[in-house]
Order: structure tokens, then sequence, then C-alpha cells
């Protein structure tokens, strides 16, 4: 995994003075690279059951429909305020200066459908708690959240306790 994490630029002080951003589209062009991600995200995955792959934007789009194509899964999009066309159920949660919110169409995962939740990060946990409080609340059962970096320092799996999470990169 040295590998992956030497294909990450990593940029200081974006989007804001003191943060290092992880910028993974220097991995995402690497084609051999890229396989690898979706090949490892998939794994614990597969034959499992997942019907739907619910990746969080907007990286997330990109790393769960390559893994929902992987598994075999349809896949869900789950978006900031206002930019979903139909009926959306909504989530507010909090940040570390304020709220957010994300939806999904109220339609999107049927009553116990299983459910992947796919992320390109998992820092604090307050977006991947939200998600799965998303599928949970249009009735959809979560078998496990993915990401591609967890930020281990920021502890964000004790917003998701009791989830079971795959990292693939861990800093």
């Amino acid at each position: 995994m040295d590998n992956l994490k030497q294909k990450i630029r990593h940029v200081p002080d974006f989007p804001k003075p003191g943060i290092l951003f992880y910028d993974i589209t220097t991995l995402l062009r690497d084609r051999e690279g890229f396989r690898m991600v979706i090949d490892s995200l998939s794994m614990p995955f597969e034959g499992r059951g997942i019907e739907l792959v619910v990746g969080i934007e907007s990286r997330g789009f990109i790393l769960g429909g390559a893994v929902a194509d992987r598994i075999g899964a349809g896949f869900v999009p789950v978006r900031k305020l206002g930019k979903l066309p139909a009926k959306a159920v909504r989530v507010t949660y909090d940040l570390e200066y304020g709220t957010d919110s994300l939806e999904m169409h109220e339609d999107a995962v049927a009553q116990g459908q299983r459910v992947l939740v796919v992320d390109d990060l998992l820092a604090t946990g307050g977006t991947a708690r939200a998600t799965v409080d998303l599928v949970r609340k249009v009735g959809g059962t979560v078998h496990g959240v993915a990401v591609l970096i967890e930020l281990i320092e920021l502890e964000g799996r004790k917003k998701l306790e009791g989830e079971q999470i795959f990292a693939l990169l861990k800093y």
C-alpha cells in the first residue's frame, strides 16, 4: 500500500491554513493505481450480497461507482443540499464550526436493501455518519463503510461505532 500512498499528492494549507489535503487525483489518473484501489475496496465486500453502493459527493462518486460495478451492485449518490431533482430526504449534521446537510432521493434505497457506503476520506466521521443515518432513514441496511484514506488522529471511527469500516490507507 506504500506504493499507493506515493501516488497521492500532499497539498499543504488547502483549503485553509494548517490543513494538509490528500489530493487523490494524482492516484486516480494512474491506471494501475486506480485499478488497485478499486480492487482493494471491492474485495472485502464481494459475494456479500451488497445490492447498492452509496457514494458520498464528490470523490465518493468516482470510487463508489467503480466499486458498485466491480461487485455487481447499483449506485446511489448522496449529494449536498439542493442538488437532487426529485423528492429527497435530508440529514443535517454538525461540523467543527457550524452544520451541513446531505440528501438522497427518498426512493433511492428500498426497505431492507443491503448497502455499502463508499467515500474517499474518513476524517472526523461526520459525513460518513450522516450518510449511514440517511440510508437507515429510508429503510436500507448498512453492511459496511469503505474509504480510501482514514486520518486516524481525527478519530472518525468513534462516530461510526458499531459499523464495519474498511480503510485502505491510514495516515
